[in-house]
Parts: structure tokens; sequence; C-alpha cells
């Protein structure tokens, strides 16, 4: 199950307490970021022991663009970011989401 985001402290909160997570970027107005979630909801509802999040760009503006500079990770939308141990370790964005990338840079990093 997809769980959203919307500030920097649930952000820093779950980089302190998961050692693994996606975060999906997403844009409520684009289609193809729509395209971009159902494959990451999908993703999601097959890998349930990988906690899997997203945030709504419209909503949290200012915690996509702290990811982007923090993480030195040009902002794009969609984007899904993986992080292991607090730090990004794969990111892909626009077409390139889908169940099969996720499911291989899942795979990669156990």
């Amino acid at each position: 199950m997809l769980k959203k985001i919307d500030s920097l402290e649930q952000l820093n909160e779950l980089l302190a307490k998961e050692e693994k997570f996606f975060l999906l970027k997403h844009s409520l107005t684009c289609p193809i970021s729509h395209a971009a979630y159902v494959e990451y909801q999908k993703f999601s509802d097959e890998n349930q022991d990988t906690p899997a999040y997203y945030l709504a760009i419209q909503d949290a503006r200012p915690l996509s663009n702290d990811i982007a500079v923090r993480f030195q990770i040009k902002h794009e939308s969609p984007q899904a970011i993986l992080f292991l141990h607090g730090q990004a370790h794969w990111n892909t964005s626009h077409w390139k989401i889908t169940n099969r990338s996720l499911t291989s840079a899942n795979s990669v990093s156990k």
C-alpha cells in the first residue's frame, strides 16, 4: 500500500527508521506521471515487503526541491527513487518507471 508524505519531517523520519524504501515524485496533472503512478502501485502491491511512499509535487514542492538538492538528483516528474541506508541509491524518471524497472532495482539492492 502506498503512503503519501508531505513534509521534510516525514522524510527525515523515514530515512532514520527505514533501511530501504521507494519514493515516487508524482505530478497530479501529468498523464505520464499518472502512468508511472499506476506502475508504481502495481510494484507496491506485488512487493509489500518493500515500503513505498509518494509525494504529490503540487502539495509538497519544498520537500521535492529539498530531495533534489540534498541527494544531488536533478528534479524530474515523475521520478522514482530507491533509498538505502539513508542515501539515494537508484532513480529513474518518466516512462522508465515501470513495474519491471522497480522490481529490478529492488532485487539488486537485496
